[in-house]
């Protein structure tokens, strides 16, 4: 498996600071931040993030406007939303939002690490085409944007 960069969110500082130990245990990076706004902040200094696992109920910025701030600012970044509340509006409101998939907590670590080499995964692929358009010389830049629009909306 290829490994890659988590940053877990979440106002519940055990249990993240418990998940980001198993995970560095088996080899992923990981940084944890404990508030949606730290969440923009951390993004916003560190280009290596390649999957966000986000609570949804937190104090301040909740977990649903600060998956809108990280789709709208990095639209190819991955975000597995992390819940202990989960209601079936809650989840169409996340990937309504751009979540690439919904857990409940407390999750399994297998499961959890399965859907981010997912997320993770898109990611790269999503990065990869549009590294090609870029470097296509016969397109003209308003196909190019459209292309690479298109490759953002899959």
């Amino acid at each position: 498996m290829t490994l890659f960069n988590l940053l877990l969110v979440d106002d519940e500082k055990p249990l993240i600071e418990a998940m980001a130990r198993r995970l560095v245990q088996r080899g992923f990076t990981v940084d944890c931040v404990f508030s949606g706004s730290e969440a923009l902040a951390f993004l916003k200094n560190n280009a290596s993030v390649d999957v966000v696992v986000l609570d949804v109920k937190m104090p301040g910025i909740d977990g649903i406007e600060t998956l809108e701030a990280i789709k709208k600012q990095y639209p190819m970044l991955e975000v597995i939303m992390l819940t202990g509340h989960a209601t079936v509006p809650s989840a169409v409101d996340a990937m309504k939002n751009g979540a690439f998939d919904y857990v409940m907590k407390p999750c399994d670590l297998e499961d959890l690490i399965a859907k981010a080499a997912k997320a993770a995964g898109r990611k790269k692929d999503r990065e990869d085409k549009i590294r090609d358009v870029k470097t296509m010389p016969y397109l003209t830049d308003k196909k190019r944007e459209e292309l690479i629009a298109k490759i953002l909306e899959a």
